[in-house]
């Protein structure tokens, strides 16, 4: 490989594992050739030559499927295009089931796995041990077998990925140290090596443990944190070879295959340890930690169950190699907020192997692009705020997240581990409430409310399910413990008033000369609207699918207020940000942390409010989507009246330090009304009723306004970024409608990620669902595909039915909201 840097190139890639040869690669192949990787060791250093070199297809969404497939596909063909092998087998995988919840989990993705193009099967515990001889049957119930699953020689995959870069004109120099990232005015400017500068116009970190660090060196933030991960090989062992499938037994924690006559033994326990190293070294890349035996006694116990040759055999290999794990198990990825021009790919879980080949040629897209070419939020960078850059909280939450790549993918599962990072002034009110506290974007909120069955004796339950006591949850595929407290708080918000803590959600100021003219040039709506008005709006690409969905609320000629998710505060404040043209006056600020945000919804929250405001709270005096400064009690706040709920209600933006002033006022004089407070379970069965969108599940880059039934909040009568592509879509039609179900059946539950049929054919899956308790069913949203159009005459002459567990009910679909509060009835 060359060995003198240049001056200066278009791209310079920091780190020479799968990721950064895989990103080189692909800029290569797309036209870029002006492309310099530098690799402070040997291509293949860091975790890359440590790792397992299991490679499966198919993942939790359809777009990290697509970059598994990408990735397997790109192996398999390497060493014909290189000449170089990376031992690539296709010799599939089993998951092995030993309870009955893993095997309705092992159902539900099978049955996904049909829709995103990937060949899975339920198979007998017999047919298990067939393709893998070695395994104990006795006690698994089943397995699942997924045909096109391979494996490859991890150190070589790089080589080959560097091989062909290099062919095609990349320039590949191994030995050389990146000590810094060079920019000027937000921009990268170029990198900082022990051997000289190097300008660039591009640089990409993929440098992995490591790249934390030269991010906080230049002010950025990329939250990843190594943890210990442990695997073994045997001795030679009768019976095993080299193209046995990739085995699993996630309820023991451990994965193992053939490696050659021999047997790897490789763990993901629950918790385990992270490296606790105040730095990580830089001479590390080959090297790894001490055989830890101790830790991994259970694991090696596991598997000489699940494989009884263990028992007797010799280890000739223990590999404890440091690999970097970010907050929520997703990879990073994309341009930094912090940065133009500064990408990363890194962070990568210990799937680094199975995704980085389909995760260079998408992040390569990106870069030529300059967006992304398909939805990739699960592994944006910006859903991360400075907040998860904390290495003591990193340190605490990674050794939990390792271990989630085995465990139950409870629905609305919720980690333990770096708890408590930012929280609601009305926390401590909540919490002795009986609030059961989620976390969305580092924000602890409530997501349902103990309640005690001898007080509330003639509790509204489904088949007199009790109402669970305390605020921890029972986790299941049906329903839950808390079951019967979601219903009373929906059903409180529906017949009588509720009290909802909203603070997590993202707030921005936006203001300046040039303000109207640019929230109309990015929103799809118009929102040159008078003061004290609130609109809906999206925001969109230039493909016409969502960049968010938020509202915006005029609070002066050349100010306005916005509130969107609570996920989307970096990604949001970016977006608008990189939109703003030279020269145009506005300003965005982020006061996320300076508001309070709390909902009073429900039929009886005028009666309520106006207990506690002297503000004429009528429909003439105060319309939907108004918006004024109130006094409630002795505080003094902005409402607006508006809902994600579907019923009468307002939102109250409230300063922090006057947030308890107002839930004390709230619920003091609406003791007699009954208020009550609910949490965000309640939020979310709600708003499936009214048939309200949320961003991140029906809403996302590849979806549009059209497809998702929302045409209604565009003004088609101005110009907005991603008008011409909507255009062209109205006039063709659309491909994709999202539609609402209810399930005929009033047992099951739905949670989101459930095959979708109509006529007895796949045609899409649930993107979010809840039980609704004031139609008495389970209801889901979800978009429903077919080439030749979808029309409503599509949807109303279907007969449509939702798997659940491998079972399929039948469901009623919906083009309108099932439930239509201002005539409190369900629509046929």
């Amino acid at each position: 490989m060359t060995q003198q840097i240049p001056s200066e190139t278009k791209v310079v890639i920091v780190g020479g594992g799968i990721a950064g040869a895989s990103v080189a690669y692909h800029l290569s192949k797309l036209g870029w050739k002006d492309v310099v990787l530098l690799e402070q060791n040997k291509l293949g250093g860091g975790t890359t030559w440590h790792a397992a070199g299991m490679v499966g297809r198919l993942r939790t969404t359809n777009s990290m499927t697509k970059i598994n497939q990408a990735s397997a596909e790109l192996y398999a063909g390497l060493e014909k295009e290189t000449g170089h092998s990376v031992g690539w087998k296709q010799v599939g995988s089993v998951i092995v089931g030993k309870s009955k919840d893993r095997m309705i989990q092992l159902q539900r993705t099978c049955a996904m796995a049909e829709l995103m193009g990937v060949e899975a099967h339920i198979v007998s515990a017999e047919e298990a041990q067939q393709r893998w001889p070695l395994i104990r049957k006795d006690d698994l119930l089943g397995a699942a077998w997924l045909p096109h699953d391979g494996k490859v020689i991890p150190q070589e995959v790089p080589v080959a990925l560097a091989k062909a870069a290099a062919s095609r004109g990349a320039t590949i120099i191994e030995g050389v140290r990146v000590l810094g990232i060079e920019h000027q005015a937000g921009r990268v400017a170029g990198v900082t090596t022990d051997q000289g500068s190097l300008k660039a116009e591009f640089v990409v970190l993929a440098g992995g443990m490591w790249s934390r660090e030269l991010g906080l060196r230049c002010g950025v933030h990329l939250p990843l944190y190594p943890v210990e991960h442990h695997y073994i090989v045997t001795e030679p062992i009768d019976g095993a070879f080299d193209e046995l499938p990739l085995g699993r037994d996630p309820d023991l924690c451990i994965y193992f295959r053939g490696e050659g006559n021999a047997i790897m033994l490789g763990a993901f326990q629950k918790f385990t340890k992270p490296w606790l190293v105040d730095r990580i070294p830089d001479d590390f890349s080959f090297k790894l930690l001490e055989p830890d035996w101790e830790k991994y006694q259970e694991p090696l116990a596991a598997g000489r169950w699940r494989i009884p040759a263990l028992e007797k055999c010799g280890f000739e290999k223990f590999v404890n190699g440091p690999e970097s794990f970010t907050p929520d198990n997703n990879w990073l990825m994309g341009e930094t907020p912090e940065m133009r021009n500064l990408f990363v790919m890194t962070g990568f879980n210990s799937i680094g192997i199975a995704s980085s080949g389909g995760a260079g040629k998408y992040l390569a897209e990106w870069m030529i692009e300059g967006r992304p070419t398909m939805d990739l939020w699960s592994v944006d960078i910006r859903r991360f705020g400075p907040w998860a850059n904390n290495r003591a909280f990193l340190r605490e939450r990674v050794t939990e997240v390792l271990g989630l790549h085995y465990q139950m993918a409870w629905p609305n599962r919720e980690l333990e581990t770096g708890r408590n990072l930012r929280k609601s002034p009305l926390h401590e009110r909540l919490a002795a409430a009986g609030a059961c506290f989620g976390v969305k974007n580092g924000w602890e909120r409530p997501n349902w409310f103990a309640r005690s069955n001898s007080i509330h004796g003639s509790r509204i339950t489904h088949h007199e399910l009790p109402f669970a006591e305390k605020p921890a949850v029972e986790y299941s595929f049906g329903r839950q413990n808390w079951f019967a407290n979601h219903a009373a708080e929906h059903r409180a918000a529906r017949e009588n008033v509720a009290v909802f803590d909203q603070t997590g959600f993202s707030k921005f100021v936006f203001k300046g000369d040039d303000v109207v003219s640019v929230l109309q040039r990015l929103c799809g709506n118009n929102v040159d609207v008078p003061v004290g008005k609130a609109v809906y709006t999206g925001l969109f690409n230039e493909r016409g699918g969502f960049e968010s969905d938020l509202t915006v609320i005029r609070t002066g000629e050349r100010e306005y207020f916005i509130i969107t998710g609570s996920s989307q505060t970096v990604r949001d404040f970016d977006w608008i940000t990189r939109n703003l043209r030279a020269g145009e006056r506005a300003e965005l600020v982020d006061v996320t942390n300076a508001f309070s945000i709390i909902g009073v919804m429900g039929p009886n929250a005028r009666a309520l409010l106006g207990r506690a405001t002297e503000a004429d709270l009528s429909n003439a005096a105060f319309p939907f989507l108004g918006s004024k400064v109130i006094g409630v009690g002795h505080a003094t706040v902005r409402a607006v009246r508006i809902t994600y709920v579907g019923e009468l209600g307002w939102e109250l933006h409230v300063p922090m330090d006057q947030a308890t002033l107002v839930h004390d006022t709230l619920m003091e004089v609406g003791r007699d009304l009954g208020v009550s407070n609910a949490g965000h379970y309640a939020i979310n069965s709600l708003r499936l009723e009214k048939g309200y969108r949320a961003w991140g599940a029906e809403l996302s880059p590849d979806d549009t306004p059209l497809e998702a039934g929302l045409g209604f909040a565009i003004d088609w009568n101005k110009p907005f970024l991603g008008r011409e592509a909507l255009w062209t879509q109205k006039q063709a039609g659309v491909k994709r409608r999202l539609t609402i179900f209810v399930l005929e059946d009033p047992e099951p539950v739905l949670w989101g990620s459930e095959p979708i049929y109509r006529d007895g054919k796949p045609v899409g899956y649930t993107t979010s669902g809840s039980y609704g308790h004031s139609i008495g069913g389970a209801i889901a949203m979800g978009y429903v595909n077919n080439a030749a159009g979808v029309t409503p005459e599509f949807i109303q002459s279907g007969r449509f039915e939702i798997n659940v567990a491998g079972r399929r009910y039948a469901a009623k679909a919906y083009l309108r909201p099932p439930y239509d509060p201002e005539r409190k009835k369900i629509l046929a």
